[in-house]
């Protein structure tokens, strides 16, 4: 099972779209910067406030472009919706 996800920062101003086979451990990897110069790692993307499970890759990869694609707002209202106070859903998961 593959997840998209969606990060933000401690302010929730910045938004990161992801996919990923392994949605606990990828989280893990943002907490910890293990990739110092990617994105999420310089602009501290470590809040987890949205995913979604797909069924396979292809679903999940179109499923990413498409989040990748959508303005802000539309993010935004897509978060709200799932998850109102946009609280981190780490804890959530399980391994």
């Amino acid at each position: 099972m593959l997840a998209v996800y969606i990060l933000t920062n401690r302010t929730n101003d910045v938004l990161y779209v992801g996919c990923t086979s392994c949605l606990s451990q990828r989280t893990y990897v943002h907490e910890l910067k293990l990739l110092p110069r990617s994105f999420s790692a310089r602009y501290n993307v470590v809040k987890l406030v949205y995913y979604e499970l797909c069924d396979n890759k292809t679903s999940a990869y179109r499923r990413e472009h498409q989040l990748k694609n959508w303005h802000r707002e539309w993010k935004r209202n897509l978060i709200t919706n799932f998850n109102p106070k946009w609280k981190d859903l780490v804890d959530t998961l399980q391994p």
